[in-house]
């Protein structure tokens, strides 16, 4: 699974990208971040309120329980206005 973070998510974690294997259990974008909150300070930070907090999975918006599988492209970003 590739995960691409974007903008202050990125400050905080302090990196732009990373490929990582969650273990089976898993299953939705709500269980992602709670397993990337688990990670360390930075990620515990960056994700700590899941209202500011955009994902995307394979370059769709996703919900907290759309699906995530092994081979996902999975973007983390702040709430995106327009100008």
């Amino acid at each position: 699974m590739k995960l691409l973070y974007f903008a202050w998510v990125r400050s905080k974690i302090g990196t732009a990208a990373e490929t990582v294997s969650p273990p089976e259990t898993v299953r939705d974008v709500a269980g992602l971040l709670d397993w990337l909150r688990a990670r360390g300070a930075g990620y515990a930070e960056a994700l700590a309120n899941p209202a500011v907090v955009r994902v995307a999975v394979n370059q769709r918006f996703a919900k907290p329980g759309d699906p995530v599988t092994p081979g996902d492209e999975i973007g983390i970003f702040p709430p995106v206005t327009g100008g």
